[in-house]
């Protein structure tokens, strides 16, 4: 019996429209009055998925930028997995020789030194579903995004990161040159003691290795005397991977990469046609 599920949001429980349709709200409604744990996990800062899902009026915990924070249905932080500062910048050293652009994910919000490629980057993340018929739409988002200040420019990030007050949670680099992204990858990995993973086929998401959505997702559902056995997660990528891994029911979305299709016990419909609700109801019955 599914005691606990667990949902990605891009490309998983939003639509193209980057918002939550009312069958996965209706779904998740009814998973929760049966008693069944809901929680968020995704790539996304707090800030970036309290607002979606506030609107859509669904209330639960959140596993943000992959596991690195944890928040309680009230939005207080209840755990944290980030990188040391001096690890960051050996991160960046890497990033910058590849010519790779990045972003920073801290306590304080997300840092860009770029503008241009700060658009181009949440533009890919919205886009990971290769809905290409949504691009003006997903251009305004992006613009959205810098405007209402949830990325903050910057000159520079040695101020930040020299700053021992600081917390960073996540790295999320961007590149659509796939040989360097591929090269800088293998490079990340080979340093260890990091996490690297992607959300869109154009970025890697860099966090500390113990900041992993399933990780995050086992220490969740144990706190609650939840067996991971009796969990279900649903995504639609890389990063979701990891709960996949762990959990009794997998199910990938019908709009997943077939990589991470191949990690599933199962497969739902796409994001577009609420292919959570679906999975949540099916696992109800």
């Amino acid at each position: 019996m599914i005691k606990c599920i667990a949902i990605d949001m891009d490309g998983t429980l939003l639509n193209n429209n980057h918002v939550v349709s009312e069958d996965n709200v209706n779904a998740l409604k009814i998973a929760q009055k049966n008693g069944v744990e809901v929680v968020i996990a995704t790539g996304r800062s707090y800030a970036e998925a309290k607002p979606v899902l506030e609107e859509a009026g669904i209330e639960c915990p959140i596993i943000c930028v992959n596991g690195a924070e944890v928040r309680s249905l009230e939005g207080k932080v209840v755990a944290t997995n980030p990188l040391k500062n001096e690890q960051v910048q050996e991160l960046a050293k890497v990033l910058d020789k590849y010519e790779i652009y990045f972003e920073l994910y801290t306590q304080n919000g997300t840092f860009s030194k770029d503008y241009d490629k700060a658009i181009a980057t949440i533009m890919d993340i919205f886009m990971s579903g290769n809905q290409k018929s949504e691009y003006e739409k997903v251009l305004k988002a992006a613009k959205e995004r810098m405007e209402d200040g949830r990325i903050k420019l910057v000159d520079s990030f040695d101020h930040i990161l020299n700053n021992e007050e600081t917390v960073v949670y996540k790295l999320l680099a961007f590149s659509l040159e796939s040989d360097k992204l591929e090269a800088a990858r293998a490079k990340l990995v080979e340093m260890g003691n990091v996490a690297v993973s992607s959300s869109g086929k154009d970025n890697l998401e860099i966090t500390n290795i113990e900041a992993q959505k399933g990780i995050a997702l086992t220490v969740f559902t144990s706190e609650r005397g939840i067996s991971m056995k009796d969990t279900m997660a649903l995504g639609d990528n890389y990063n979701d991977v990891s709960m996949f891994e762990r959990v009794g029911r997998a199910v990938a979305m019908g709009n997943a990469l077939d990589g991470v299709k191949a990690k599933a016990h199962l497969e739902t419909d796409t994001n577009i046609n609420s292919g959570v609700a679906k999975a949540v109801l099916e696992v109800l019955k």
